[in-house]
């Protein structure tokens, strides 16, 4: 029986997942080109209906926010760019990779060189036609040294981009990665035409189901259906207007007074009334999200790996479950990868840190560190509940004699004047679809988005190991021990995954709503409609 025969065998008979049967059929240089047959979300779907506006009320915005690629910091910016750009690669409700404006793809044996196959005859807003010329520019607008780009760490795996032809891209990477077209799914990596730069990242010119029409920067942005939009069944609004809402009550007040279709982040406390509203539905999903604390450890004192210890030991984290999210998630470990990922540490590979104030106390101590204060800076625009879960955090670490003085931040402007700046602070992760992503963004060396400065040499050569390594039970063991450094010995607390709960009109329909991101995948505005 050949390889491909037999891994079709097995995806069939249940033996492998839609994103284990994708790697490994990548793996083998095999192509890709998935039939919406083969991989459609349900036979029985309902069939969309087209037209009206849909209105979204979502927290986490800026003044300072932009369109440029590179950037997209927030829940606004990432929702707007989904909605006016594609990737090569989307990601299904599955978790799997499937083609965007990517029609295929192959590898080699070792997955150290992607070839992917452009589609041909989608447009731009502004009339260009698609090319490989366009793919190549907008990646290697997140390469070089003068790029600030959040995802730069990722795509420094990329040795070389070159075309073969003009509807073929050729990836050479430094070494194999076989979750390569997970990468190009992020939403930072959406393609541009060629040449874009400075003011003309804000008129957002791209391939994507919707146009830019108005975009005023942590306000509001406004975009109309797209006529020529390439994806047959998808794009069913004429129109989407997305409002900066940053507190949870007037976002809430707004979805029931019907200014609003749908909101981000509902406020758990009172979501069981929300539930009751007539016309209203809540949409709730498991996925990557998760909720930290970052202490920059390059500067004191949380450059004590001591005194990092005592405030992980000093959260109690059943409790903060309980009171923060009423349950909507699951208790964290102090490490980012979750139980949604296929290498997530079980509890016999790696033991559930628990709340312990006596080994709080212990590791206080021994830091020297009995008087010390520690400012905690928070701002519901975090999360809904973010300064609650700081207070609570600062009652439970009070019994360990850990004093913490909870700073409350405005809302506008958190994300460029606090996180990443402050030395502990409230925090959350969307997360990323694979554990290289995730990892890569946040804990690795040097990395942009890395909110707490670690370094820690054995993580990463593990880090660079495990994204080459194909034996699925080495690479396994690789993230078992990224997880326990991370853990043991990191500078984030992760007290929480936390469910996506978002709440809309009862008018609006989808399909099985995928968990990697908030709404959908921030996929909403083209994947679902108005009933």
């Amino acid at each position: 029986m050949s390889k491909v025969k037999k891994l079709e065998e097995m995806f069939s008979k249940g033996m492998l997942n839609r994103r284990d049967f994708l790697i490994r059929a990548s793996a083998l240089g095999i192509t890709t080109a998935l039939s919406p047959a083969f991989f459609s979300i349900s036979a029985d779907a309902a069939m969309p209906k087209k037209g009206g506006r849909l209105r979204q009320g979502i927290a986490g915005s800026s003044m300072t926010d932009s369109l440029d690629t590179a950037t997209l910091p927030n829940a606004i910016t990432q929702n707007i760019n989904f909605q006016i750009r594609n990737c090569l690669v989307e990601i299904d409700h599955k978790g799997t990779p499937t083609p965007e404006l990517a029609e295929s793809w192959e590898a080699t044996s070792d997955a150290s060189k992607w070839t992917f196959k452009i589609r041909k005859g989608i447009e731009f807003h502004n009339g260009k036609s698609l090319s490989a010329e366009d793919v190549i520019y907008s990646i290697n607008h997140h390469r070089g040294e003068k790029s600030k780009s959040a995802v730069k760490k990722i795509v420094a795996s990329i040795k070389d981009i070159k075309s073969e032809g003009k509807y073929s891209v050729v990836f050479e990477l430094n070494t194999g990665n076989a979750d390569f077209p997970f990468i190009l799914s992020d939403v930072h990596l959406s393609i541009v035409p060629a040449g874009t730069t400075g003011s003309e990242w804000e008129k957002g010119i791209g391939t994507g189901a919707y146009m830019l029409v108005k975009h005023d920067p942590g306000v509001l942005a406004l975009t109309k259906k797209n006529p020529n939009y390439w994806k047959e069944g998808r794009g069913h609004f004429d129109e989407i207007e997305t409002i900066a809402i940053a507190d949870i009550s007037a976002r809430t007040n707004a979805l029931k007074t019907g200014q609003v279709d749908i909101i981000n982040n509902c406020e758990l406390k009172t979501v069981h009334l929300l539930k009751r509203s007539p016309g209203i539905q809540i949409i709730n999903t498991t996925g990557f999200k998760h909720f930290t604390m970052p202490m920059l450890t390059d500067l004191a004192p949380y450059d004590n790996n001591d005194a990092r210890l005592a405030l992980k030991y000093a959260i109690d984290r059943e409790q903060m479950l309980k009171m923060i999210l009423r349950g909507y998630g699951s208790i964290g470990n102090d490490q980012p990868i979750g139980a949604t990922y296929r290498f997530n540490a079980t509890k016999s590979e790696l033991a559930q840190r628990m709340y312990d104030p006596d080994k709080a106390r212990f590791h206080l101590k021994k830091a020297g560190l009995e008087n010390h204060v520690f400012n905690l800076h928070a701002a519901d625009v975090v999360f809904s509940g973010a300064v609650d879960a700081a207070v609570l955090y600062q009652e439970q670490a009070a019994k360990a004699g850990i004093n913490i003085n909870v700073v409350r931040e405005p809302n506008d402007g958190y994300w460029s004047n606090v996180w990443n700046k402050k030395s502990f602070c409230m925090a959350f992760w969307a997360g990323r679809p694979t554990e290289d992503m995730m990892l890569s963004a946040a804990y690795s060396a040097g990395a942009p988005w890395n909110d707490s400065n670690w370094k820690n040499k054995r993580f990463n050569v593990l880090l660079k190991d495990a994204r080459i390594e194909l034996d699925t039970a080495k690479r396994r063991e690789m993230y078992v021990e990224m997880q326990q450094l991370i853990r043991d010995k990191g500078g984030v607390i992760v007290p929480m995954f936390a469910d996506h709960v978002d709440a809309g009109s009862s008018k609006l329909k989808f399909n099985s709503p995928a968990g990697n991101m908030m709404f959908d995948g921030q996929r909403n505005t083209e994947r679902w409609w108005f009933a």
